[in-house]
């Protein structure tokens, strides 16, 4: 007799800040070791144990970027199952201390780029249906 077992997906929350200037977006491309490397989002990460969304972002934008973050009102929310895993993607708007200089600390790079330049970077399926959801872009 053969008995498999199936494990749940590991579910995992990720916040992620949607930071405009002068009409362009702030997007990230994920490094060569992570998952879904080299792919491109906003910026943010996820949410630890005992954390606030806010907590986490503020901490994410510190690390990733060496920026200095002011969480807004919450932009948008998607649920996506990859395999083996869940993600919940939370967006919220953010403002930078504009007199701190953005450093790629742990992202490959950053660039502000306009809305209807997002199709030249691909982006994860959560991130890509969460911008539609915001921008309110029908695929």
């Amino acid at each position: 007799m053969i008995i498999t077992f199936q494990m749940a997906n590991q579910s995992i929350r990720v916040v992620a800040a949607v930071v405009r200037n002068q009409g362009r977006y702030l997007i990230t491309q994920r490094r060569e070791q992570a998952v879904l490397p080299l792919l491109w989002e906003f910026p943010g990460g996820k949410v630890k144990a005992g954390e606030s969304d806010e907590a986490a972002l503020e901490r994410e934008l510190r690390e990733r970027l060496d920026a200095r973050a002011t969480i807004g009102k919450k932009a948008g929310e998607k649920h996506h199952v990859y395999d083996g895993y869940e993600v919940t993607l939370v967006l919220y708007n953010a403002t930078f201390d504009e007199r701190r200089p953005l450093v790629a600390k742990k992202v490959k790079e950053f660039r502000w780029v306009l809305s209807s330049e997002f199709e030249r970077y691909p982006f994860p399926a959560a991130d890509q249906h969460t911008m539609d959801q915001l921008l309110g872009i029908k695929r």
